[in-house]
């Protein structure tokens, strides 16, 4: 899997559309990792010096990254620097040649550099350009920088997240940077659909910020009309029970939801308490969330009684939704993963085969594919600004000898 390779007999659905990524670390990237499994053709910008940093990001191994070859994969490493002016004609080159342009500089930035959208559209009528910021393009606080982690705070979600008696948590993922990518893709196709009826490209302005806002639910028309502020309640949805996770005998966690009053009535045969079902006390959705805390009681001290695995194989011999809380262990061996070709383990210069998420969503007839680990830095230079931007030898070997591209 190192090195680029042609598409698969059947093409996956993004075929044929060419996607000019330039930022770096994970809000922007992380878009054009899920357009290029896809079937994109990304091809990413990078500063020739050092590359974007994510390439330094995280656990390393040998000096690397164990994250890049994944959030990297299926592109093109195309090493310009665009502080120079050189280098930013370069991008206008290849702008002119690409369906989408996706970004996640600070707003204002490409616009000093002559690469916003006017300029763009002036050669490329046609171009999308997807921008990925803090707070958007737009507003009092777009000249701002913005952080996953900041977005995360701002858009509510930090709030909500963590035990009720201490300070706001983190997910333990970057989810406010993912949230926006996914948006960013979502507007991505949005726009080029819109695109086969009009032939004109826009601009699509993803905020992080308002990326985790958007999934906050009815938070804000709880508090404007119920008088109600929903806060952090550790693992449990205030009022919604029994719905927790629950200790096991092998000292596992595993999470049961069984607030619907048949789901309850199932969960109490499991639990060889039938009579709990009738009991005024939780026989109702209303009651049983009034009760929210005696009812965990009860339920742990019967899960803790069991290892997990025969605890689940019980609730699901009596159709109770519920499931083991999964550490990277136990995701890398679980056998519907893997059923589902959601760990990837491909060669990527390590001692051993790096195992990464599959591809997500599966589609039955043009299924996306990783064809290509993270690219080493500038690894397509030469191959992209001849294909795709036209320069001649000479051309490049003057830029090479500036050090403008390496």
């Amino acid at each position: 899997m190192a090195g680029y390779r042609p598409m698969p007999a059947d093409r996956p659905a993004l075929d044929g559309l060419r996607v000019l990524e330039l930022g770096s670390f994970i809000a922007g990237p992380f878009a054009g990792q899920l357009l290029g499994d896809l079937g994109a053709d990304v091809v990413k910008v990078e500063p020739p010096e050092a590359g974007d940093p994510m390439r330094r990001w995280g656990v390393l191994e040998d000096g690397r990254s164990l994250w890049w070859p994944a959030i990297a994969r299926n592109k093109r490493s195309v090493a310009v620097d665009l502080r120079d002016e050189r280098g930013r004609d370069v991008v206008r080159r290849l702008a002119e040649h690409v369906d989408v342009v996706l970004e996640n500089f600070k707003p204002g930035t490409l616009e000093r550099w002559g690469l916003g959208y006017d300029a763009l559209a002036a050669v490329n009528p046609a171009v999308v350009l997807v921008h990925v910021s803090g707070y958007g393009q737009t507003g009092p606080r777009a000249h701002e920088p913005g952080f996953g982690a900041i977005g995360e705070a701002v858009g509510g979600i930090r709030f909500t997240t963590g035990e009720p008696d201490h300070r706001p948590a983190r997910t333990g993922i970057s989810l406010g940077d993912s949230l926006a990518a996914l948006f960013a893709v979502i507007g991505t196709l949005t726009a080029l659909h819109e695109r086969e009826r009009s032939q004109k490209g826009q601009e699509v302005d993803v905020a992080i910020a308002e990326a985790v806002f958007a999934l906050m639910e009815s938070t804000v028309a709880d508090f404007e009309l119920g008088g109600v502020t929903r806060t952090r309640n550790g693992g449990v949805l205030k009022g919604v029970a029994p719905s927790n996770a629950y200790p096991t005998a092998d000292d596992r966690d595993v999470v049961i939801a069984a607030n619907a009053d048949a789901v309850f009535a199932r969960l109490c045969e499991a639990m060889g308490r039938p009579e709990l079902a009738t009991d005024e006390r939780y026989a109702e959705h209303e009651a049983r969330g009034a009760r929210q805390d005696e009812l965990d009681v009860e339920i742990a001290r019967w899960s803790v009684q069991h290892p997990a695995e025969d605890l689940l194989s019980l609730l699901e011999r009596h159709s109770v939704p519920s499931g083991l809380i999964h550490s990277a262990p136990d995701l890398a061996a679980d056998p519907h993963f893997a059923a589902r070709d959601m760990v990837l383990r491909l060669a990527a210069g390590f001692d051993r085969p790096l195992p990464m998420a599959g591809v997500v969503p599966k589609l039955s007839r043009t299924p996306g594919s990783v064809r290509a680990v993270g690219p080493r830095l500038g690894e397509h230079t030469d191959e992209v600004l001849r294909a795709v931007a036209g320069l001649t030898d000479e051309e490049l070997q003057a830029l090479r000898a500036a050090r403008v591209i390496a």
